[in-house]
């Protein structure tokens, strides 16, 4: 963005531009972090079913 936008920004709205800017830029942090635990969570959750389904009897290998 132009600093003259950001100037003018300030000047005719003082801080609360700042602190609106901060609050969504803090919330979309929030958001990715939170994305990244729970992908990472669902890549756990089928590694463990993966582990567990070759495991149970008569199931690998199409064994009766």
């Amino acid at each position: 963005m132009p600093d003259a936008l950001w100037v003018s920004l300030l000047t005719e709205h003082g801080p609360w531009v700042l602190l609106v800017f901060l609050l969504l830029f803090k919330d979309h942090k929030k958001d990715e972090t939170t994305r990244a635990a729970l992908h990472r969570n669902t890549e756990i959750i089928i590694e463990l079913t993966t582990l567990i389904r070759e495991r149970l009897p008569g199931r690998a290998g199409g064994e009766k």
